[in-house]
């Protein structure tokens, strides 16, 4: 296919291969973590850490928006969705993340919640103006990358006069959390994170621009590659990055220039900052409260707000004590390290989220890695399409 195979040609990524095995020191080892869920997925499906060398190792960052999301979030939209007036609209990878009590929304859906999966905001929207006898929530979830569609909700409702739909809003920002990564001292018993530098997300950067990650590289001096999903992008950000380190330079490159500008959507920005504000503080699974790292209504869309609207106290639930889930999200472990893995937690029978969504680490490794030999000897063979 135009514009996609040339990113996943297989004599490229021999070559970037390559380079990448010349350009590393072999008296050293290099840590990048990809904060992105669509890298993960990348580096998995493509095999990208086969290709690398033994001492380039890529850390699984918690890019995933479902994965990060804590069970007391999730807890409140069951409450939401069992108040008879409500019709609660979430997107699909949300409906079998595990709640507590052994719940989920699609269990909550099957016992008769009015739960519905749609494919944006902009359906919810849609509901509502069909339904106004019912109290139609948004579900909204996501980073910088899905937060416009849903300011763009939210403007429409304001001028449509719909007081029937309101926004449980759990925007999360991507760059906070990769300095919360940073300022984390280790959990017991686990080793510090030894990261030199981050592939940037891709989708988010769009959104954002480069100008948000020049805090990693001024003050913590660890070099950011903002990258594309394809795997030649992910090669060429992990070379780029190699190269960082290599000289001792420590800047914000941006590899996906087809797509990312240094300033970003300068009206999604703009919209954004009209309809959010920043919340005190905000918990995600792995990484515990987060100050200023997640989005709020401002007080002139309040009305729009479930959280308000229906009196919504989320309470602390913790995950499963087995599930590794937290561990993963903050890169100490990988998913095989889990003792669930492949074992009871399955796409099936998922225990943690990272095994439900479609950009956990989890899921990627469940699809894509576990059938892999990890083994690596330098510049392999293969980009499979």
């Amino acid at each position: 296919m135009k514009y996609v195979d040339e990113y996943r040609d297989g004599d490229v990524a021999r070559d970037l291969a390559a380079a990448i095995a010349a350009e590393v020191r072999p008296d050293r080892s290099y840590a990048f973590m990809e904060f992105c869920g669509g890298h993960t997925h990348a580096i998995s499906r493509y095999g990208i850490e086969d290709l690398l060398p033994a001492n380039v190792r890529m850390i699984h960052g918690p890019g995933c928006p479902v994965c990060v999301l804590p069970i007391g979030r999730i807890d409140d939209a069951i409450r939401l969705a069992r108040r008879p007036e409500v019709t609660l609209c979430t997107y699909a990878d949300l409906m079998r993340v595990p709640a507590s009590g052994g719940l989920s929304l699609m269990k909550a859906k099957a016992q008769g919640c009015d739960i519905r999966m749609v494919y944006s905001s902009l359906d919810a929207i849609r509901i509502a103006e069909a339904n106004p006898d019912r109290q139609v929530v948004f579900f909204a979830i996501g980073f910088e990358t899905t937060t416009p569609p849903t300011a763009v909700a939210l403007k429409l409702a304001e001028e449509k006069h719909l007081a029937n739909f309101s926004i449980f809003c759990n925007h999360v920002l991507t760059p906070v959390a990769m300095k919360a990564i940073l300022d984390m001292p280790p959990e017991p018993g686990e080793a510090p994170i030894a990261i030199e530098g981050f592939v940037g997300p891709a989708h988010v950067s769009t959104v954002i621009g480069m100008e948000p990650y020049r805090v990693f590289a001024e003050q913590y001096r660890k070099p950011v590659v903002i990258a594309g999903f394809e795997p030649l992008d992910v090669m060429h950000a992990i070379l780029m990055l190699v190269r960082q380190v290599n000289e001792q330079r420590a800047e914000v490159e941006n590899q996906y220039i087809r797509a990312v500008t240094p300033t970003g959507n300068r009206d999604a920005i703009a919209l954004c900052d009209e309809v959010f504000e920043l919340r005190d503080s905000f918990e995600w699974r792995g990484l515990g409260a987060v100050p200023l790292s997640a989005l709020k209504l401002r007080e002139a869309y309040a009305r729009f707000d479930a959280e308000r609207r229906f009196s919504v106290e989320t309470v602390a639930a913790d995950d499963n004590p087995a599930c590794e889930c937290g561990a993963i999200l903050r890169g100490q472990k990988r998913p095989a390290d889990c003792r669930l893995f492949g074992t009871v937690c399955t796409p099936e029978t998922p225990m943690g989220a990272c095994m439900v969504s479609s950009e956990g680490a989890c899921a990627a490794h469940w699809t894509y890695g576990r059938f892999r030999q990890h083994q690596k000897s330098g510049p392999a063979a293969r980009i499979p399409s």
